[in-house]
């Protein structure tokens, strides 16, 4: 359904150390073209963070989630503690969801910018 998804940041040096720790820790591989960061591919989900084109201060979206596909448990343990050790804050522990469909597992965080993203997976 979507081509990409971008999210702004103030600080593309700490946005990169982020999200390379937190999505490298869900296999997303990523890197720096300027002042922009690009994780995932055009075709299959993409990713990007970076310097609002406008030139204007970057701001979270209020109420706006980021949902990212992870392999396993252990994948989003890993994205939440790698996330939280490279400058975000924790938005909510790893844990099962059990409102949602299907019992998830999640974990969800906020960038250093206040940006919320999470991690989901149904398996056991």
């Amino acid at each position: 359904m979507f081509t990409h998804v971008m999210v702004g940041a103030n600080d593309i040096d700490a946005a990169e150390k982020f999200y390379t720790a937190a999505l490298g820790a869900l296999g997303i591989k990523g890197g720096r073209q300027g002042d922009r960061c690009f994780y995932g591919a055009f075709g299959s989900g993409a990713f990007g963070v970076g310097k609002p084109r406008d030139g204007e201060a970057a701001t979270q979206a209020n109420g706006g989630t980021i949902g990212f596909e992870a392999k396993s448990r252990a994948d989003i343990d890993a994205f939440h503690a790698a996330g939280c050790a490279n400058g975000g804050t924790c938005e909510g522990e790893p844990g099962e969801r059990g409102g949602a469909p299907g019992s998830p597992y999640g974990a969800y965080l906020r960038d250093p910018e206040g940006n919320k993203i999470c991690a989901f997976t149904t398996a056991k």
